[in-house]
């Protein structure tokens, strides 16, 4: 198995990271290029715009909101394969903009693909 990193782009790249993927659909502000490192951006694996703003990030849809996500990543099988060959080529570090590190897109993420509990 790969090994996935979660990291958020507001935290310095390292040199352990791999290869840095951007999983939001829209670019973290306050963020330049330089400082972010981020290798790819894979704008179309992040959740739907719709799916998004009804979770607003808030923890009582999480549970809702794991499901609808991975159902909308079953039906992203062009893009799920992009990411899997990434991390076919070795470590990969999702890279998230969200300030909860427990309810957000990348831990659902790396969930669905079977790197983390």
């Amino acid at each position: 198995m790969m090994n996935i990193q979660l990291k958020r782009v507001y935290e310095e790249p390292g040199d352990t990271d791999g290869k840095r993927i951007l999983i939001d659909r829209l670019w973290p502000r306050g963020v330049t290029k330089a400082k972010a490192q981020i290798d790819i951006w894979l704008k179309d694996i992040a959740p739907s715009t719709e799916l998004r703003t009804w979770f607003g990030h808030d923890p009582s849809k999480w549970y809702d909101f794991k499901q609808r996500y991975k159902n909308e990543l079953k039906n992203n099988s062009e893009t799920v394969s992009k990411l899997r060959e990434q991390m076919a080529q070795g470590k990969v570090t999702f890279v998230y903009s969200a300030k909860d590190k427990e309810h957000n897109d990348a831990v659902v993420l790396a969930e669905y693909l079977g790197e983390r509990e």
